[in-house]
């Protein structure tokens, strides 16, 4: 009963799918690095080349707001150019998650309404800096005006490291569902945002299914019955490369956005054949889980078959 006071995720799994047209595999996305310090011409550039190489989304780092170096209409402008770009090249929708994280409430709304504006899918919150009455008022304002709500949990750690005292991941996680996002960041497993696997899953599974049966492996001392409130997408991030991949579909499954920061922009090449690689090691690790073949005992061995027709991937695993 509790739980059918709140809207919950603006739009969820289902209707993010059919927004971007985007079906039976992973989504792939790529935090722009340097975090900070460029300039917003040179931000969206690598936006579009990242796009253009095959990621569905590009992302503005927790940390990028509006500073001297690059205030946050300029950005949007030129991301705004870079994604249109990218769109009518590849053919397909493309998404960058714009910080509309701001230092009050009404200032967040008019960066999400200027988003909204230029035509953007999707606009960012880091929830738990802004606040949850924040976080929810921008749920509602996109749901409204038909954005996606991509959620950072800057500062968890603060909150949720801490053993003796503070609160779960988890508690956050159900938290947020409850105030609202259709992304929400969830720790890799493999990367350098570290979680254990069973615990990693139980969040995963608290955030995206809709009942939840107790599983004291996986933390969850209680089932969780979420009358339908539309899921949240675990997004895994944080130092991960294409080597991880078959770790990763097999892990997260289908519906989960994987983001490779460096993993994208450190290829020897370039940004765009870094993003080709990522798309191809994805599209490889699908397909060979859709034929049956076991992504534990053959991941290596598929990214390395994969890499011989696909000069991009060969040159990322290195």
């Amino acid at each position: 009963a509790y739980a059918k006071t709140f809207q919950g995720p603006p739009h969820g799994i289902q209707v993010e799918r059919d927004k971007l047209n985007k079906y039976g595999r992973s989504l792939l996305g790529c935090t722009i690095k340097p975090k900070l310090g460029l300039s917003a011409k040179n931000y969206g550039r690598a936006v579009y080349e990242c796009l253009r190489g095959g990621l569905d989304f590009t992302k503005d780092d927790e940390n990028v707001n509006s500073q001297p170096f690059m205030r946050w209409r300029d950005r949007f402008l030129f991301v705004a150019e870079a994604l249109y770009k990218a769109q009518a090249e590849t053919g397909e929708i493309k998404g960058h998650y714009l910080n509309a994280t701001a230092g009050h409430c009404d200032e967040m709304i008019k960066r999400a309404q200027c988003a909204k504006e230029l035509g953007m899918p999707i606009v960012m919150h880091d929830y738990l800096t802004g606040g949850f009455t924040a976080n929810t008022s921008l749920a509602y304002f996109c749901r409204d005006n038909s954005l996606l709500l991509h959620i950072h949990r800057a500062m968890h750690a603060v909150i949720d490291r801490q053993k003796i005292h503070g609160m779960h991941f988890r508690v956050l996680a159900k938290a947020l569902r409850l105030s609202g996002g259709d992304h929400l960041h969830s720790g890799t497993v493999v990367g350098k945002l570290e979680g254990e696997r069973e615990v990693t899953l139980g969040f995963v599974d608290i955030m995206r299914d809709d009942f939840i049966e107790k599983d004291r492996s996986r933390g969850v001392y209680f089932t969780q019955d979420w009358v339908s409130l539309p899921g949240t997408i675990p997004v895994a991030s944080g130092g991960i490369h294409v080597w991880h991949m078959p770790a990763l579909v097999e892990i997260f499954g289908d519906d989960a956005c994987l983001q490779f920061g460096g993993g994208t922009l450190g290829h020897p090449w370039g940004n765009a054949p870094g993003a080709a690689a990522n798309r191809i090691a994805c599209e490889a690790c699908i397909q060979a889980r859709n034929e049956g073949r076991s992504l534990a005992a053959e991941g290596n061995q598929i990214i390395r078959d994969a890499a011989k027709w696909s000069p991009e991937l060969a040159a990322a695993c290195e």
